[in-house]
């Protein structure tokens, strides 16, 4: 076949500038880069809790960012390297569209912030990423991990908001675990099966134990039911441990899918003291027309620390979604928390309500 792009003619010549942008097209179709984000605010309302979901007396009337969905902007791209393989970049940044700052006032990508390599040998990454607690949540968890401050799963099961006081791995943070600093994280499926190690240095000079983290998972995905389980042990500077599971199933009912979650922690918080928390979550999406879903999930939250009484909380939290477009979607969402006995604070009502009413935009 005749190629339209060679000289048809005598005395014709490609330019030698043509030349170079044919070659960097070439460049360009084998690599990409994208810049994305999600914008989700909202109107809320509570009663019993305050605009950080915690505990409270009187109520509260706000607007929130990441109700739904926690705002962000993210850069991603790939680059074809040949033979199957890629070189691949992630960094993101989490938002308060409600003020205009940054989620973190120390990270500017605390979202995430790796490279790796990827091809038929699996997917390595190192930098900053989501534990594998956090990456087993989410295909799980009954609403998906949305309404990321609310939702138990990413809070207690995911170590977002374990509120243990203690830096547990190298997060960076002593309010929560779900993503750590300076480490390596390898995938590999076989199948309908995808295993994951990873392991978080703690970068201390004197240590190669401190505020490191080790964890395993399997996660078996087909077209009737999806699985996962998922171990990590977390350490602290000065060697307490924190040890988390994850487990959990989705089937499909009908047009929707149905959510079951077991997980928990056991944290050491002293020498001789400890905090275990088991939470147990159930619900699932039901697309009422084609437009419209309706998610709902319940957790149930048990705690237990040494010397002090067992308590904990039961939450619903239910949400529907119209879909404008592909990209746009409004929100209405209403939770209730009921407690026991005196969790995140003595003497208040034992019973917390919110209702929220929002945007989503992703681009």
């Amino acid at each position: 076949m005749k190629n339209k792009y060679a000289p048809h003619r005598a005395g014709y010549a490609v330019p030698t500038l043509l030349l170079g942008l044919l070659a960097s097209g070439q460049v360009l179709a084998q690599s990409s880069a994208v810049v994305y984000g999600i914008m989700d605010a909202g109107v809320r309302s509570t009663s019993g809790m305050d605009p950080a979901n915690a505990r409270s007396v009187g109520s509260a009337s706000m607007i929130n960012s990441g109700i739904n969905t926690t705002s962000r902007l993210g850069y991603r791209g790939t680059e074809d390297l040949g033979g199957g393989l890629q070189a691949l970049f992630f960094l993101e940044s989490g938002l308060n569209i409600n003020t205009g700052a940054t989620a973190s006032s120390t990270k500017f990508f605390d979202r995430g912030a790796y490279t790796g390599l990827r091809g038929d040998l699996g997917t390595l990454t190192l930098g900053r990423q989501n534990t594998l607690l956090a990456d087993a949540v989410l295909p799980v968890d009954p609403l998906a991990t949305r309404f990321a401050s609310l939702n138990s799963n990413v809070a207690i099961s995911a170590l977002s908001a374990h509120q243990l006081g203690i830096e547990y791995g190298a997060s960076g943070s002593n309010t929560g675990s779900y993503r750590l600093d300076n480490s390596l994280k390898y995938a590999y499926s076989v199948g309908n099966t995808t295993a994951r190690v990873m392991h978080a240095f703690g970068n201390q000079a004197d240590s190669n134990s401190k505020l490191s983290s080790n964890g395993a998972s399997v996660e078996y995905k087909s077209a009737s039911w999806q699985g996962i389980l998922a171990y990590t042990q977390f350490k602290t500077v000065t060697g307490l441990t924190l040890n988390g599971y994850v487990s959990g199933v989705a089937v499909p009912v009908g047009p929707g899918r149905l959510n079951l979650t077991y997980s928990g922690h056991s944290a050491d918080t002293s020498a001789t003291a400890k905090t275990r928390n088991q939470v147990l979550g159930l619900g699932g999406t039901w697309p009422l027309t084609p437009q419209l879903d309706l998610l709902v999930g319940h957790y149930r939250v048990n705690r237990s620390r040494t010397a002090a009484v067992d308590d904990g909380y039961n939450r619903t939290i239910a949400f529907l979604e119209y879909k404008l477009s592909t990209r746009s979607l409004v929100y209405l969402e209403a939770d209730n928390t009921r407690w026991k006995r005196d969790y995140q604070g003595a003497g208040l009502s034992a019973t917390s309500t919110g209702v929220s009413l929002g945007i989503k935009h992703s681009f």
